[in-house]
């Protein structure tokens, strides 16, 4: 199985250009989906995560405090190093299992945290999906509702689109309407077909 991974910064467009791809039959791996998962209650990345922080990371319902945890991790570094020791290997583990698993051409892998978290060596190929911090802090402010501080604190957090496009097969940059993004895609699509053939 051919696979692309796809990442870039927050609010970059990544969920834009996935969902384009799942239009041209592209089945797509959403490591943020499996993340999601992994923290339901009675999973044990979960119980992991209260044993490390304590029951006041959730919900009065057993479900897990996400706005507690992203201030957390955001605040202190060695939280996160700690979250991400418990849901990488996991998250990792899904990508693997469910890309070998399925019926497609070929299929996108797409994970936010795809070079931070040394997963490259998943895919064929790395497809980045770029934005100008401009657009990334008002769509940031928009859809998540943090402050300013917050959205650039989580920019900040990430690797730079410098470091991006050193690891980069294939860059879009998304600062453009949607139909131009939506025919770039489908370039990339008509490209990675070809690749997928190549090597069955």
């Amino acid at each position: 199985m051919f696979k692309v991974g796809l990442t870039g910064g927050i609010a970059s467009g990544k969920s834009t250009v996935c969902q384009r791809f799942t239009e041209l039959g592209i089945a797509v791996i959403d490591a943020d989906i499996i993340a999601r998962q992994l923290v339901k209650p009675g999973q044990t990345c979960l119980e992991q995560i209260v044993t490390l922080f304590g029951p006041k990371i959730l919900h009065a319902n057993g479900q897990l405090d996400r706005g507690q945890l992203r201030e957390l991790i955001f605040t202190n570094v060695q939280a996160k190093q700690q979250l991400e020791q418990i849901l990488h290997p996991a998250i990792r583990q899904q990508l693997l299992e469910q890309s070998n698993n399925i019926d497609s051409a070929y299929c996108i892998l797409s994970v936010p945290l795809l070079i931070e978290s040394n997963m490259t060596t998943l895919v064929d190929r790395v497809l980045v999906i770029e934005a100008t911090t401009e657009n990334q802090l008002q769509r940031i402010g928009t859809r998540d509702g943090v402050t300013a501080e917050q959205a650039q604190a989580i920019i900040d957090s990430q690797c730079s689109p410098i470091q991006r496009k050193q690891v980069a097969d294939d860059i879009i940059i998304n600062d453009q309407a949607t139909e131009p993004l939506a025919e770039l895609v489908t370039e990339l699509h008509k490209k990675y077909l070809k690749m997928a053939k190549a090597i069955i």
